[in-house]
């Protein structure tokens, strides 16, 4: 079995053994955009509601007649569009993760892989299904640790430099590269490999989180940045 089958066998083993512990990156997303359409019927109701206490209460001072009618049927109808072209689901961009506080890093993490999925080949979704699930059960442990701490520190850079360089080094190669050979290196195979490390990096991170051993929290910077790093130069 090659190494990249082995990445790819681990983290399906890993979503079985989560399956009980949480629902997959894109059920959440699922989650979150049907909760966004419900904040948009909300927002509907109230401004139609609006509009219909405005105008009554006007209709008291001043008849309407039809001009009124159509002055307000007008205000509902661009309302309602305003409120249609309101994103259903946040966007997070990568540059924003920096900025992002440490306990709220891994959910905008996750937006922002979620956002990536349709960029990405079939084989990488696996792996980020698979981080998305470590990074739920990430977020509740960041908040024990300070954010000046520098086991924080290694969190921050793994989540908002490693992972989006990874990806969007990744993305940056024209489609028809990104599974051609060049010294003897392929960039979607890098993508799965890089994705692998990170994967098996916050389940580490996680679990010296949950034994309190905050002196083996570090990184392995070198071999990320070697993954991501090839991935750019394969575009080049």
């Amino acid at each position: 079995m090659s190494r990249s089958d082995r990445v790819l066998a681990d983290a399906e083993a890993v979503l079985r053994r989560h399956s009980e512990r949480g629902q997959s990156l894109s059920a959440r997303a699922r989650q979150r955009r049907n909760a966004g359409l419900m904040r948009k019927v909300k927002y509907a109701f109230w401004a139609m509601l609006a509009v219909l206490l405005g105008s009554a209460v006007a209709g008291f001072v001043l008849p309407l007649g039809t001009t009124g009618v159509m002055i307000a049927l007008g205000v509902m109808i661009a309302a309602l569009l305003l409120i249609a072209l309101l994103p259903t689901e946040t966007k997070v961009k990568s540059e924003a993760l920096a900025q992002t506080p440490l306990t709220a890093l891994p959910l905008q993490t996750e937006i922002w892989l979620e956002n990536q999925r349709k960029a990405l080949p079939a084989p990488a979704i696996t792996l980020v299904d698979s981080i998305g699930v470590k990074l739920e059960t990430l977020a509740p442990q960041l908040e024990r640790l300070d954010p000046q701490d520098p086991a924080a520190q290694d969190v921050r850079r793994l989540l908002s430099d490693h992972l989006p360089e990874l990806v969007t080094g990744y993305q940056s190669i024209p489609q028809p590269m990104r599974r051609e050979e060049r010294n003897g290196r392929v960039p979607e195979q890098q993508l799965i490999d890089g994705l692998g490390v990170i994967d098996a990096e916050i389940a580490r991170m996680s679990e010296q989180l949950a034994s309190g051993d905050l002196n083996r929290l570090a990184t392995q910077n070198r071999f990320l940045e070697l993954k991501y790093q090839e991935a750019k130069e394969l575009g080049a």
